[in-house]
């Protein structure tokens, strides 16, 4: 079994400055990545708003941080962590497929996954003109004709990069207006190829093989009908990565994990940052933030500790 001091669950840009700061403070951290290293960030295709990162994809920031968060002495496994043992305090045994651990202290950033619109045809028609990455699967559209679901950040930034690929988009959104950013919405509103179907719903995801057609509703009109269509991009919001934290750390109604003002869970020991406490903001920017103050939390935790053991 290998003793860690800080052990960090997840690899997006909480996780990453969080190994950078527990690195730098010579704790000699180690990060398990999870199953999608840099998390969603990874997946976006250009990030625009991280200070001192004026232009690039999620994946070329993902890489500095990690680069970073290296050259300090973070040490990251490409492994999954199967199951932590809360119950019995620090230090916490962690289970991941390749090895079981005991850390002194936690830090977990897990982050959060696309939420599913729940509605038939979805998951029988997943990787087949259904997606929930324009980055990843948007070369597959060029030259179709396409729907993104969705009206904040995510949906507009997946619909301009969609334009790339597809002849024509309609965005529908179950409002009358968006909630991405005001920067998003200009560029969304002034691109030829972007058309907005408003108080509308998705009912029904509908095709055989592929996706050849969404079945939709009018919110204020109640009218249902079909709208051909040969792709769905689903961007309505993400759902915390929390299955391995339930029963032990406190959650909110939505299922993120509750932090007081220092990053700190109920359990002594364990701090979260990033999306996976973080209904609100969702941002890079907060999310590194946090991962900043969890680590440094967690050094002033195990310092205070140390001094009570001597």
């Amino acid at each position: 079994m290998q003793h860690e001091k800080v052990l960090i669950i997840g690899s997006g840009p909480a996780g990453l400055t969080a190994a950078l700061y527990a690195a730098r403070a010579n704790l000699n951290p180690i990060l398990i990545a999870g199953p999608q290293f840099g998390g969603q960030v990874a997946l976006t295709h250009e990030i625009e708003n991280y200070p001192g990162f004026p232009g690039g994809s999620g994946a070329d920031l993902i890489d500095l941080m990690k680069e970073q968060a290296e050259r300090f002495g973070a040490r990251i496994e490409m492994d999954v962590v199967l199951s932590v043992d809360f119950a019995h305090g620090s230090p916490f045994r962690v289970q991941t497929g390749n090895q079981e651990y005991l850390a002194e202290a936690l830090i977990v950033t897990s982050g959060a996954s696309p939420r599913m619109l729940n509605v038939p045809g979805e998951k029988e028609l997943t990787g087949r003109g259904t997606s929930y990455c324009g980055t990843c699967d948007g070369f597959f559209f060029r030259g179709k004709k396409i729907v993104v679901v969705g009206g904040g950040d995510s949906a507009i930034k997946e619909a301009l990069f969609l334009t790339k690929f597809a002849t024509h988009i309609d965005v529908i959104h179950r409002r009358d207006s968006l909630r991405a950013e005001a920067a998003l919405q200009k560029r969304a509103f002034a691109h030829e190829k972007i058309n907005f179907i408003w108080d509308t719903v998705v009912d029904e995801i509908m095709g055989t093989d592929k996706v050849n057609a969404v079945k939709l509703r009018n919110l204020k009109t109640g009218e249902v009908y079909e709208h051909p269509t040969e792709g769905v991009f689903i961007f309505v919001g993400h759902e915390p990565n929390n299955s391995l934290l339930k029963g032990a750390l406190n959650m909110d109604v939505g299922g993120y994990v509750i932090t007081d003002k220092h990053m700190g869970t109920n359990i002594e020991g364990v701090f979260a940052a990033g999306e996976i406490q973080d209904p609100l903001w969702k941002q890079v920017a907060t999310s590194v933030g946090q991962g900043c103050a969890a680590a440094i939390a967690a050094e002033e935790w195990l310092s205070q500790r140390e001094t009570v053991k001597a």
